[in-house]
């Protein structure tokens, strides 16, 4: 665990979630986040105590005290580090916590069709000459040449 609050692992081949993921990180100006792509070649679940399975049903986050936090609570946590809390209210809410969580549960199992409905789209990883090294929508990383 690095020196951030909240660990985010998400998946960076959904639109949707990569640009959730970048808009959390353009208003974390303290950066009490840190992000992971579980996406990414190479990466190991094995240390986390979660399996690859667990991980793409819903967005998990690892506190700094270790505690796994998941789905919305997972959400709530992440958008109040960022003082954007007021965004995700409703899941302080006993019961739409409830309804709200089903719902991000059904999005969630169907996040690649929602992203593509949404519009929202996530570089090829190669494409025209040029590979991406790393998630260009967390970082400024530029396309190199992949001769």
């Amino acid at each position: 665990m690095n020196s951030a609050l909240l660990e985010l692992y998400f998946d960076g081949q959904c639109g949707f979630c990569a640009t959730e993921m970048r808009r959390l990180s353009e208003w974390d100006t303290e950066r009490r986040l840190s992000f992971v792509d579980i996406a990414q070649p190479g990466f190991d679940c094995a240390p986390l105590g979660v399996d690859m399975a667990a991980l793409n049903r819903a967005l998990h986050g690892r506190a700094s005290d270790g505690r796994m936090l998941v789905g919305i609570d997972c959400m709530l946590a992440a958008y109040t580090l960022v003082g954007r809390g007021g965004l995700v209210w409703p899941l302080r809410v006993p019961g739409l916590r409830r309804v709200l969580a089903a719902m991000y549960r059904a999005f969630a199992r169907n996040r690649y069709a929602f992203s593509r409905w949404l519009g929202y789209r996530t570089p090829p990883a190669c494409g025209g000459g040029t590979c991406h090294v790393g998630n260009p929508f967390l970082t400024d990383e530029r396309p190199h040449d992949s001769h």
